[in-house]
Formats: C-alpha cells, structure tokens, sequence
C-alpha cells in the first residue's frame, strides 16, 4: 500500500489554537444530516481551539437546515440566503421563507448573497448578471430589515459588488466571505470598516495578490473561516476541509501578517463575536 496520502484522507488534527471562531461554513455540505452528525465536527472542532461556527445557506433547502442545524448544538449559529448563481430561484414564496427564517434568533447573518462572474455561461441553469443584481438587492434590503450582517459572495465581481452596495446603500454590517480580491480592493472594504474574512486560500503559494490583501486589512476588520468542505488550507489541498482544520489557516495568516497566532486567534474571534452578535 502507497503511503502517499490521498487527495480524499482528511488532513489530520492541527495543534490546538483558541480561541477560534469558524466565520463561514457549510456544515451540511461536510456531510451532516442529524444534530448526532453537527455535534460530532463540533466535538473535532472545539478539540483544537474552534469553539464556534456559522453554517451558511446557499439554496432554500440549505437555509431549512441550517436554521435546524442552530438549535441543535449551541455552538451553531446559521445565515440563511440564496447563492448569488441561484437568484434565478428568488421567487415570492422564497422571499418569505426566507424573511421567517432570518428572524430566527440563531440565524445571524443574511447570506451569502452577492454577485458571480465566474459561473455564468459556464454552469447550467445559473443566474444571470441581471438576475443576480436583483437578488443580491433584496438580500441587502433584508439585511437591512433585520439588522443583521451582510454576508457577500464575491467572485470576479468586484466592480459589480460595489455598484450595487452604492446603488442600494449597504448595510450597516458587511462581511466579504472567503475574500479573493486584490489590495486594492482591501482597502475599499478597510474604508468602508466592511469585514474582510479569509480562507484557507490565504495559504496558498500562488496566492500572491490575496496575501498582499491581507496585510492591508485592519486588525478590527478580520475574520478567519474555512467555507468547508472547500478550501482546504496548505498542504492539504485538495482534501476534504473541515472547522477543525481552521488552526491551519490561522497559522498561515500570522506567517503573512508576521504576527502571533495566538494573538490573530484572540483578534478575530473578538471580531466574529462582536459582528455576529454571538453569546
């Protein structure tokens, strides 16, 4: 038998760092159906620092979970929206599931919701630019309804993002997830005090512009999260992520940053626990 780890093992355990907050997750997509499932990447977690997550919908049924997934395990909370490349499905009857389902008490951000430039004309079935400016619109008025942070899905989209944020006037709280632009768009959200969360992308070798970012963005403006199952940090990319494996990426960072993780970890759960009015 090969010792070569698959692309498919799980990486193992990181050393322990906390406190951590994971700021964007998909509990359901790591493959959790029953709360025995939830407690058990909680229990992973919680083992090595990570004492918090927020589960993220990307569609209507993902949003249903995610708001059960809340009530399961106190250490979840959950934001409920539709993808950006799935605005097409915004119809009446979605609005308001949606609008009941954000008032949840432990439903704490409106998202992800935004705009993809990437996915058109490549996925079938995806929203178009004009549809998902509409959708993106009625999120960000929905957040604004509930007071609830904005949760914004970003790729290739930067121009068209802070079109609609200007159009629509943005929220009071603004959180760009799993952040992939340049500095200079860092320093549009450091203007604006929008949060910037980072992934286990930031520890990517071919990540140049995205570490460059990273060093331009206030201590008060970061997150850390790992958008697992996705993302999975250097050196185990490709392998199926995890909260658990957030120690990684943490660590990652404070090499950019040249900082202490210990300190980044102590910074950016502050920061989750502040934005997302976590208790």
């Amino acid at each position: 038998m090969s010792s070569k780890r698959s692309a498919r093992d799980k990486p193992p355990a990181p050393e322990p760092l906390t406190p951590l907050i994971d700021a964007h997750t998909h509990l359901d997509a790591c493959g959790a159906e029953t709360a025995d499932d939830v407690h058990a990447i909680l229990d992973r977690a919680e083992a090595v620092g990570v004492r918090a997550v927020v589960t993220i919908a990307d569609d209507l049924d993902a949003a249903r979970w995610a708001a059960r997934a809340a009530e399961w395990d106190p250490r979840v909370y959950a934001a409920v929206a539709l993808h950006p490349t799935r605005a097409n499905a915004l119809d009446d009857a979605a609005k308001a599931e949606l609008e009941t389902l954000a008032d949840a008490p432990r439903v704490v951000a409106v998202g992800e919701t935004g705009m993809d430039m990437y996915w058109p004309g490549r996925l079938e079935g995806c929203a178009d630019p004009a549809e998902q400016r509409e959708g993106f619109a009625w999120h960000i008025e929905l957040a604004k309804r509930t007071g609830k942070p904005l949760m914004i899905h970003n790729r290739d989209a930067d121009a068209e993002v802070l079109d609609v944020l200007r159009a629509e006037g943005a929220p009071e709280t603004v959180i760009f997830h799993c952040f992939s632009s340049d500095a200079a768009m860092a320093r549009i959200c450091a203007a604006h005090g929008w949060m910037v969360s980072l992934s286990g992308t930031v520890s990517f070798r071919n990540a140049h512009a995205l570490r460059e970012a990273a060093t331009v963005v206030p201590a008060e403006l970061l997150l850390v999260e790992t958008d697992a199952p996705f993302l999975t940090p250097h050196p185990f990319r490709g392998a199926p992520n995890e909260s658990y494996c957030l120690p990684y990426t943490v660590r990652a960072l404070a090499d950019v940053l040249d900082r202490p993780a210990a300190e980044l970890a102590e910074i950016t759960a502050a920061n989750a626990m502040r934005v997302y009015g976590l208790v």
